[in-house]
C-alpha cells in the first residue's frame, strides 16, 4: 500500500476516513483524543493545498438519521483545534455534500455527518461506497480504530476510488504493531486485563508462540484461577471456558511462558460499591463477594514481572477500573510500565482511558487508538482496511 507522502495531493479532493466516534455530553465533546489523532493527516493536507473532505461514524444510529449521534459538535471541536473554521455537511453523500464539496477551495476543511445514518455503511452496500467515492479523487483511510471492520468507508470506497493510501496515524499504527511482532527485543512480555477470556483467546493463543512472559488480570483472570480448581467467590467466571482455560495454561508451561495470576484482589460485593471490602488472599474470598481490582501483593509480583522486559505489549485493565474504589491495581501497572526501559505498545479503549487518566502518555512508546483492531492485527490476521488498501494499489498497477 502506499502512504501519504506518496501521493500528490494537490488540488485534489481528498476523502480521508477518520475514526471521531468521541463521547459526547450535552453537545459537546467530553474527550477529544482521537480527533487530536488525526491532526497531522489534516494538517499535512491543508498545507499541500488539498481539498479536506473527512467522513466517520459515531455511536450507534442503526442506520437512520438521529440528530443524537450528529457529528456537528466535532466539526466544532476541530475547528478550535485547527484554529480554522471547519464547515459541517448535514449528509455524507448525494446532492448536498456533492454541492459543498464543489465549492471548497485548496486547504479547506469539511466534515461529513455521520456515515451510519445510512444502513449501506455497516454493510459495506457498493451503492453507498459509490456516492462516497464520487466526492473525492484520492481516498485516505486515518482510521485505525475501524480497520477491523469491513464497511462502505473503509473497504467498498476502495473499489470505486482511483487513488488510495493510508494517513499518518494508520502508517503509524502499523509501524509500531508490526515491530512488536517482528523482532521483539526480549524478554517480551503480553499482559491481558478486561472481563472475558473469549474475547482475548486469539490473541492469548498468539502470544503465545512469540512471548516469554503473560501476566493475567481483570475478572478474565477470574476463570483461569478456576480452571486450577480454585474458588472465586461470587466473582465473574466463564465457566463454558475452563476447558479452554486449562489448554491455555497448559501450552504455556510446555513453550516455557510464564504466566502469572493474581495472588490477592480487592473484594467487594459488587463493581458499584463506593468502597472495596478490602484485601482477599487468592484462596479466600467470600462466597458474597466478587474479585474487582488486583490486590498490593499481585501488584508487587507483577512490578517484578516487568522489570526487565524489554517489550511490553498491553490490553485490558486490571479491574474495574471506572470505579476509583477498584482502580488502583490498574494504576500501579500504568506506572510500572511507565518505567519500562524499553518498547512499550499500549492497546483497547478501556486501557487508552486508563493511560490517558494517569497522565503517563507521554512516557510509554505508542498506544494505539484501536480496540479490535488492536486485537486482530495482533493476533497476526489482515485487517479489511490494509487489504483494500493493497488491492487498490493492485488494481492501480494494473492499469498503468
Amino acid at each position: 500500500m502506499r502512504y501519504l507522502p506518496d501521493i500528490d495531493v494537490k488540488n485534489k479532493k481528498v476523502l480521508v476516513r477518520v475514526d471521531f466516534n468521541v463521547p459526547l455530553e450535552d453537545g459537546v465533546v467530553r474527550d477529544d483524543t482521537r480527533i487530536r489523532s488525526s491532526l497531522k493527516t489534516i494538517d499535512y493536507l491543508q498545507k499541500q493545498g488539498a481539498k479536506v473532505i473527512l467522513c466517520s461514524h459515531l455511536g450507534k444510529p442503526k442506520g437512520e438519521k438521529n440528530l443524537k449521534f450528529s457529528l456537528k459538535p466535532v466539526a466544532q471541536r476541530l475547528g478550535e483545534l485547527l484554529d480554522k473554521e471547519v464547515k459541517f455537511c448535514p449528509d455524507c453523500i448525494g446532492e448536498i455534500a456533492q454541492s459543498m464539496v464543489k465549492e471548497l477551495k485548496s486547504g479547506e476543511v469539511l466534515l461529513l455527518e455521520n456515515l451510519r445514518f445510512y444502513p449501506g455503511e455497516q454493510q459495506n452496500d457498493l451503492d453507498f461506497a459509490k456516492e462516497l467515492a464520487k466526492l473525492a479523487d484520492i481516498y485516505i483511510n486515518d482510521a485505525f480504530g475501524v480497520a477491523h471492520r469491513a464497511h462502505a468507508s473503509v473497504v467498498g470506497v476502495t473499489k470505486a476510488v482511483k487513488e488510495c493510501g493510508a494517513g499518518f496515524l494508520l502508517q503509524k499504527e502499523i509501524e509500531y504493531l508490526s515491530k512488536a511482532l517482528k523482532q521483539p527485543k526480549r524478554p517480551f512480555v503480553a499482559i491481558f486485563g478486561g472481563a472475558k477470556v473469549s474475547t482475548k483467546l486469539g490473541i492469548l493463543n498468539a502470544f503465545l508462540k512469540k512471548v516469554d512472559k503473560i501476566i493475567v488480570g481483570g475478572a478474565m483472570a477470574n476463570t483461569f484461577l478456576s480452571a486450577k480448581g480454585y474458588k472465586l467467590g461470587a466473582s465473574l467466571v466463564e465457566v463454558d471456558l475452563l476447558e479452554t482455560a486449562r489448554e491455555i495454561l497448559n501450552k504455556a508451561k510446555k513453550k516455557n511462558v510464564a504466566f502469572y495470576l493474581p495472588v490477592d484482589f480487592i473484594c467487594g460485593p459488587g463493581p458499584e460499591e463506593k468502597v472495596g471490602k478490602g484485601v482477599c488472599p487468592f484462596l479466600e474470598i467470600p462466597e458474597n463477594e466478587m474479585a474487582l481490582d488486583i490486590g498490593p501483593a499481585t501488584s508487587i509480583l507483577y512490578a517484578e514481572a516487568l522489570k526487565d522486559a524489554k517489550t511490553v505489549v498491553w490490553n485490558g485493565p486490571m479491574g474495574a477500573f471506572e470505579n476509583p474504589a477498584f482502580s488502583q491495581g490498574s494504576l500501579n501497572l500504568v506506572e510500572d510500565i511507565s518505567r519500562v526501559d524499553g518498547l512499550t505498545i499500549v492497546g483497547g479503549g478501556d486501557t487508552d482511558a486508563l493511560i490517558h487518566k494517569a497522565g503517563v502518555v507521554e512516557k510509554l512508546s505508542f498506544v494505539s487508538t484501536g480496540g479490535g483492531s488492536f486485537l486482530k492485527f495482533m493476533e497476526g490476521n489482515e485487517l479489511p482496511a490494509l487489504l483494500a488498501l493493497k488491492e487498490c494499489e493492485q488494481k492501480k498497477g494494473e492499469r498503468k
